[in-house]
């Protein structure tokens, strides 16, 4: 009895942990759109908060697009390299993946030694290396100046590489007799075997490219091709006292990461797990 008494209370415990987690999570959010759907005349500051507007208004989402140039453009940078970043990204990251995982050559385990090496290197290190490899190349102010920095990461390799070194090579085996080339192998036979990492790298390479503030702002110069975080830093420039237009412009700008975690979840959990272990 005591027993079964300890452990319902350490499930509670742990329940109650996990909402309080999930309500300190969840309660900014909460707060920006409360706050983007208030008029003008209710008070944003309000102690304690008032999470439920008395007149909701989509009044702040028409002024973000109207008195914001260039708004519904920087969706579409975004868009793009975003869109561009998760392709390179996966396509590159699974290939060196799978030779670190599937191929002998000499060096193998130095070269993965190397990839881990590079994720605890912060970007800032970086920083200024590829700004002038990007300036040399004539890439500043272009698309492919902010995304091929993001082409390759370590942390996608890693990822692929434990995903591959958790398929039988027996698999492998019987396609080289069946006159499978090694680019057959990869491409028709093992990397369909991974869509949980896929979609897990897929999610990460949004997430990360779609808010990166710092590198699109050093890179872009046009305004025209800012993208959503770059300009949502220009809203909070020109609207610093009207908290609601900021408000607004925030909650459009996390829709689509909402959009591809929902689309992608049912393999995120998966994927991650499967990245991190190895048979």
């Amino acid at each position: 009895m005591g027993r079964t008494l300890r452990k319902w209370a350490n499930g509670l415990l742990l329940f109650l942990g996990l909402l309080l987690m999930a309500l300190y999570t969840v309660v900014p959010f909460v707060w920006t759109l409360s706050t983007a759907l208030k008029g003008p005349e209710e008070n944003v500051f309000a102690f304690p908060p008032d999470f439920i507007p008395d007149h909701p208004t989509l009044d702040n989402f028409r002024e973000v697009w109207r008195r914001v140039p260039y708004f519904g453009r920087y969706f579409i940078n975004s868009l793009v390299i975003a869109g561009a970043s998760i392709i390179l990204n996966v396509l590159c990251s699974s290939m060196a993946g799978y030779a670190l995982a599937r191929l002998r050559f000499p060096g193998r385990n130095l070269a993965f030694l190397v990839v881990l090496w590079t994720l605890m290197i912060p970007f800032q290190i970086t920083m200024i290396p590829l700004f002038l490899i990007v300036l040399r190349l004539g890439l500043l102010n272009t698309y492919a100046g902010v995304i091929l920095p993001t082409a390759v990461t370590g942390f996608g390799i890693f990822l692929f590489r434990q995903a591959f070194l958790r398929i039988p090579h027996s698999l492998s085996e019987a396609a080289r007799i069946d006159g499978c080339s090694e680019w057959a192998i990869y491409w028709r036979i093992t990397l369909p075997l991974v869509k949980p990492t896929i979609a897990t790298l897929v999610i990460f390479t949004f997430v990360s490219t779609w808010g990166e503030l710092l590198w699109p702002l050093i890179v872009l110069r046009d305004p025209s091709m800012y993208t959503i975080s770059v300009g949502l830093s220009y809203l909070q420039s020109r609207f610093t006292m009207n908290l609601r237009w900021i408000a607004a412009g925030s909650v459009i700008a996390i829709v689509p990461v909402l959009v591809v975690f929902l689309a992608f979840q049912d393999f995120f959990i998966k994927g991650a797990v499967a990245g991190a272990l190895k048979e």
